[in-house]
């Protein structure tokens, strides 16, 4: 999303946005191919330079870990009630 949505809208190539958000280009491009989460930190930095806010980008990532997770869940039975 990150790169289709915004970069490649903008004009502006990896390389460009991570120097501009003083990050490495290894850190935004592990970012963009899902090798490497949104911290806290980077969804502040990714919102301040997209104007987006910080929520999108840990909402966008607790998505991801979610639809993941359900894909490898195995399923808890319900807890019966006591007494």
């Amino acid at each position: 999303m990150l790169l289709k949505e915004f970069l490649e809208p903008l004009g502006i190539t990896q390389k460009e946005f991570a120097k501009h958000l003083g990050w490495t280009y290894a850190r935004l491009n592990e970012i963009i191919n899902g090798r490497r989460n949104v911290s806290a930190d980077s969804a502040l930095a990714l919102g301040e330079a997209l104007k987006t806010g910080p929520e999108f980008w840990l909402n966008l990532q607790r998505d991801w870990d979610l639809w993941h997770a359900m894909n490898s869940h195995k399923k808890v039975p319900p807890l019966k009630k006591v007494g």
